[in-house]
């Protein structure tokens, strides 16, 4: 509590800070007189930032927005909303959707050889909203067996990013004639964002990475188990093994990177450096990295496709496409005609067996039994 204590007091006094002429650069007459380094200007005018980071951010734009706008709506008009899992998975969309529609502002800065040109307003918004929608994606993967604190998910990732929307983000670089958003920061914040992104990582990531890990290991060695006295559905059990093991990777590959690199830029020691040397190699690499994490809003739909057959079943049905179905000699029947004449027959065979008065066998039976606790469990 004390820790938590001092960093709000340190992040208060950053924000009281910088409402001074002489800690904002951009206020100042004299702001000509900064340089940057060698390989800031080097990586603000090369190819990586300027044509395969904002490249890498329009394939995902382009394919996240689409796929994450069909899972949004299969959620609300094909599946009850009551169902927690569902009302986590569209949370999750919503966040997904929100991190894309912030993408275009970032895809237009590289491109642009990193000049922003929507204003410092809008700076200091897009990159809120994008610490923003990443964090909250990682504290509802963490706590997704919490699904009634998905609100507060919402709103505790809201307040760690509320402080980047009260100081300033734009720097002008007179060298090379562009207005940088949060790549470059003067020297005076460096504490204040040390102790701000200290406190980010370790709150809102690095405590849910945790859980996350702990959560999903258990899952997984609990379902490898033969349980005595439980019906053995391997088929399911390898699925939800599979799902978990995908969800658990996702979570480390997409967002670890990001956030550990993040955390190691802030404790590198840069007393006497220039504000400039902020843009060194190691923030190079985490941009780089910002790049990976973006890949969670593509694979987030994948696991609803693969991980709920009813999923699947309803987006077909939405698409108007017939999902291929299996004859229990295990090959694919034909679609179109061929369905309304298999249920003629069968209808035919259970009204002459009724004609018969033939008993229900006990297989038959069984299996009436399975389809209905199946339906249960699907309503």
């Amino acid at each position: 509590i004390g820790l938590l204590s001092h960093c709000l007091q340190s992040l208060l006094s950053c924000v009281g800070t910088q409402h001074s002429p002489d800690a904002n650069p951009l206020q100042s007459s004299n702001h000509s007189r900064y340089k940057i380094s060698e390989e800031a200007q080097l990586f603000l005018t090369g190819p990586v930032s300027t044509i395969l980071i904002p490249t890498f951010y329009t394939l995902v734009c382009l394919i996240s927005v689409p796929i994450n706008i069909c899972a949004g709506l299969v959620f609300i008009r094909k599946i009850k909303i009551k169902k927690p899992a569902v009302i986590y998975m569209l949370n999750l969309v919503c966040a997904d959707l929100l991190f894309a529609m912030v993408l275009p502002f970032k895809i237009s800065y590289h491109f642009n050889g990193n000049n922003w040109i929507f204003g410092p307003a809008m700076c200091r918004v897009v990159t809120a909203a994008f610490y923003w929608n990443m964090y909250c994606s990682v504290l509802l993967i963490a706590l997704i067996s919490a699904i009634i604190a998905c609100v507060a998910m919402w709103i505790f990732s809201f307040a760690g990013s509320m402080h980047l929307l009260f100081t300033e983000q734009t720097f002008h670089l007179t060298q090379l004639g562009i207005t940088t958003c949060h790549d470059i920061q003067s020297s005076k914040l460096f504490l204040c964002y040390k102790m701000y992104f200290v406190t980010l990582c370790c709150l809102l990531f690095f405590l849910p990475l945790i859980i996350t890990m702990v959560s999903y290991t258990r899952v997984i060695m609990t379902l490898s188990k033969d349980q005595p006295g439980v019906p053995d559905h391997s088929l399911k059990k390898r699925r939800a093994v599979f799902l978990s093991g995908t969800v658990l990777v996702m979570f480390v590959l997409c967002f670890t990177p990001t956030n550990l690199v993040l955390i190691m830029h802030q404790l590198k020691d840069t007393e006497g450096a220039q504000i400039e040397d902020n843009a060194d190699i190691l923030y190079i690499v985490y941009l780089i990295f910002l790049c990976l994490g973006s890949l969670n809003c593509l694979l987030d739909p994948l696991v609803y496709y693969f991980g709920s057959s009813q999923f699947q079943k309803e987006l077909f049905s939405m698409l108007g496409w017939k999902k291929k179905k299996q004859d229990p000699s295990g090959g694919p029947s034909s679609p179109g005609p061929s369905e309304p004449t298999s249920q003629t027959n069968m209808t035919s065979n259970h009204q002459e067996n009724n004609k018969i008065n033939i008993p229900p066998t006990k297989s038959d039976s069984s299996q009436a039994n399975l389809c209905s606790q199946c339906k249960k469990q699907l309503d």
